[in-house]
């Protein structure tokens, strides 16, 4: 199987029930398919070709989920950019995947003209403008969805070690990196998933997440796979209207991240009620146990699911419903199809009820990072067996004597908040940019809201003075949102190690990480 068969097996099986509800749009599993097979139609006609990289640069929409679709039906590789990416990483991006088409709405195209030469990029996509309103490289997306011709069904035939998504994380190196995933990598994880969430087609599950986000991405596939309904919203900004409409809808499912549940507590969700919500997921950072306790009292009808997972295989482990109560810090054990473990320093695979570095195998583990073999090599390594390799996460956790897992902390400095990854490098190079700025270092500190904050430690040129509102100020205009720093310090000296790098340890200890 292949992911773009979750629409068309659903669009066949359910062809007249609403699929996606976005806003005041409802469409359709017909609908939908029929939009996607129009998009891969004019892909194919740009000369879009089978393994053809197109980076989708867009909020929640309809028109994501067709781009990510008809990307599939063409047999290209979908490369979701979160959509508050500035101009100097979307340039990169674009470059590094040599994407060959890019998926845009009219207020980002303005930004390609801040980047340099891109000389793979053969055609743009842009909703949002009518025919007639772009030249050069630009078509009007909206017309394409709505009366384009659509590829020819069968005309394509591939198989499912073909490459899917490019999904880029942020990389100790402060260079994004290129996840690869197969087919077969989604196809194995949403399966697992949907199975142990005991998904159906009568389930409707909201998503508040962003589909550059995997986490929000998954929402949609594993929806489709099972022929739900899913209700795409563009954030939480709104909490309240996001509520009546998880009680209009009749909501089943909902995802959520510890920003959000931190939001939900601060309501009366008691008044609420949510008579229909079966379950609540949570994942990327760790959910404070005190949320799972309240969450609980407040809707005691409602399974909630602690999970854990990363990027490069995007699931790994959930805490059944059941054990919630009584193992409330774990993140569970591996999910179906998986086989989860720990090891020491030397690579030795431990017994329950020890610390070490969390292993996972598994047909859900990426294929490695795009054109990096090194940094590849440095995550997937050599399994028990002689024929596969596994995936090192870099993670450390403790396990009990039933092998339930405790995540303690992370073996590199990559920071995670609000569900992403955040480069301290990437941050401190934009910080540098500051003429004032003598020395910086990022790090993240414990929040119990984010999972970690991300924390800027600054020392200041002689005779310069800066504050931290003109610190922030510059950093929102240069990186994304979850990039920005919750927190600015000044210092008279950073801590530094004998061989003169910054003792980022330290700096944490001292900071409260």
């Amino acid at each position: 199987m292949r992911v773009e068969h979750f629409l068309e097996n659903s669009a066949a099986v359910f062809p007249d029930k609403t699929a996606l509800i976005c806003g005041a749009r409802r469409l359709t599993y017909k609908e939908l398919d029929l939009r996607a097979s129009r998009f891969a139609g004019s892909l194919t006609a740009q000369q879009v070709a089978r393994g053809d990289r197109v980076v989708i640069f867009l909020e929640n929409s309809v028109e994501a989920v067709d781009a990510v679709f008809g990307v599939l039906k063409a047999g290209g590789v979908f490369v979701i950019v979160n959509p508050t990416t500035k101009a100097a990483k979307l340039e990169y991006i674009l470059n590094n995947s040599r994407a060959a088409g890019l998926v845009t709405d009219a207020r980002r195209l303005k930004m390609l003209a801040e980047c340099g030469e891109l000389p793979h990029l053969r055609a743009i996509w842009v909703t949002g403008v009518a025919e007639g309103e772009l030249g050069g490289k630009a078509i009007a997306l909206d017309p394409v969805l709505t009366s384009g011709a659509p590829a020819e069904r069968g005309r394509f035939r591939g198989i499912d070690l073909d490459l899917a998504a490019l999904i880029y994380t942020s990389g100790s190196t402060g260079r994004p990196k290129g996840v690869m995933l197969t087919h077969l990598n989604i196809v194995s994880a949403a399966a697992s998933i949907t199975e142990y969430l005991e998904n159906t087609a009568e389930d409707i599950i909201v998503n508040l997440l962003p589909i550059a986000f995997d986490y929000g991405l998954y929402q949609v596939l594993m929806a489709f796979k099972v022929g739900a309904t899913l209700v795409l919203e563009r954030g939480f900004v709104y909490p309240h209207q996001v509520l009546e409409t998880i009680l209009r809808e009749k909501v089943t499912g909902l995802p959520i991240v510890p920003t959000i549940s931190s939001i939900l507590l601060g309501l009366d969700l008691k008044s609420y009620g949510f008579p229909h919500l079966r379950y609540i997921t949570n994942t990327a950072a760790a959910l404070p146990v005190e949320h799972i306790r309240r969450l609980h009292e407040c809707l005691p009808h409602v399974k909630i699911y602690s999970m854990y997972g990363l990027t490069e295989c995007k699931r790994v482990s959930y805490l059944p419903p059941d054990q919630i109560e009584i193992r409330p810090g774990s993140i569970g054990r591996g999910m179906p199809n998986e086989e989860v473990y720990l090891v020491d320093e030397n690579g030795q695979r431990l017994p329950h009820g020890s610390t070490g570095e969390l292993v996972v195998r598994g047909a859900n583990v990426m294929k490695g990072y795009w054109e990096l073999p090194e940094e590849t090599a440095k995550m997937l390594r050599p399994g028990p067996y002689p024929w596969e390799s596994v995936l090192y996460t870099g993670d450390v956790f403790r396990s009990d004597e039933e092998g339930y897992l405790y995540f303690l902390g992370r073996k590199d400095d990559i920071i995670k908040t609000r569900g992403e990854k955040v480069s301290p490098k990437e941050v401190e190079d934009v910080l540098y940019q500051l003429e004032a700025v003598q020395d910086a270092a990022v790090v993240g500190v414990s929040d119990p809201v984010l999972g970690q904050a991300v924390r800027a430690i600054l020392t200041l040129r002689p005779g310069f003075t800066l504050t931290p509102q003109d610190v922030l100020h510059h950093c929102k205009s240069r990186l994304e949102d979850f990039m920005v720093p919750q927190q600015v310090e000044f210092r008279d000296a950073l801590p530094t190690t004998p061989s003169g790098k910054v003792a980022k340890r330290a700096l944490g200890a001292s900071a409260g990480g």
